[in-house]
């Protein structure tokens, strides 16, 4: 068991990483199973793309190193006009498009923490991209924006009693085209590092334990 941290991040790629791992100083202190870096306040761990991927990192960052809040950050496609590309959202609810319960066939619904004062969407999370316009259109009945972990996350979190926070920054829409949207990560990574750095820790500090 490691020493215990303030905040637990999960991030999916490297890619989506490196300027929070640059703006607060953290060093690497794993590989594996997964990339991990930290400085005493702070526990970064590099997921990997998907569900089952997210909860193992998620599982592995609170019984490793004890974190008091989970924040999973990165990038979400939106499948509505309510948001758009360099957008950045606090996730308030979470449908699970892929896992319908098993009696009513409806998608499985998580709810996030939330931190007061900053505009909230709902978000679609499934396996497979939603990068088609039936796809899209689908995600859209249920959904602002849709990602491939968040709902791993937080039902990982809530298993182990621990706050689940998600932000996620609009690097594509149903008008982008796939090439898009590793460039327009690259471009607005930056962007959700500052605004968790500004804007997210210091509300995040206020709710205390």
């Amino acid at each position: 068991m490691h020493a215990s941290s303030t905040f637990g991040i999960i991030m999916a790629t490297k890619i989506e990483a490196g300027p929070f791992i640059k703006r607060l100083n953290l060093s690497v202190v794993g590989n594996k199973p997964f990339a991990v870096s930290r400085n005493k306040e702070i526990v970064l761990i590099v997921s990997g793309i998907g569900k089952s991927n997210a909860a193992a990192a998620a599982a592995h960052l609170i019984t490793g190193y004890s974190p008091d809040k989970v924040f999973n950050l990165g990038a979400a496609g939106s499948v509505s006009a309510k948001f758009g590309i360099g957008d950045i959202i606090h996730i308030s609810k979470i449908v699970e498009l892929d896992r319908p319960r098993l009696f009513s066939s409806r998608p499985v619904v998580h709810k996030p923490d939330i931190l007061k004062g900053f505009p909230t969407a709902v978000m679609a999370t499934q396996d497979r991209p939603a990068i088609s316009t039936d796809e899209r259109e689908t995600a859209g009945k249920y959904a602002d924006c849709a990602d491939m972990e968040g709902a791993a996350v937080v039902q990982t979190c809530r298993a182990y009693k621990c706050r689940a926070y998600l932000f996620k920054v609009i690097t594509d829409t149903p008008e982008s085209r796939i090439s898009d949207i590793v460039q327009n990560i690259m471009a607005f990574r930056e962007s959700l590092a500052k605004f968790f750095i500004e804007k997210v820790g210091p509300a995040a500090e206020k709710t205390g334990r």
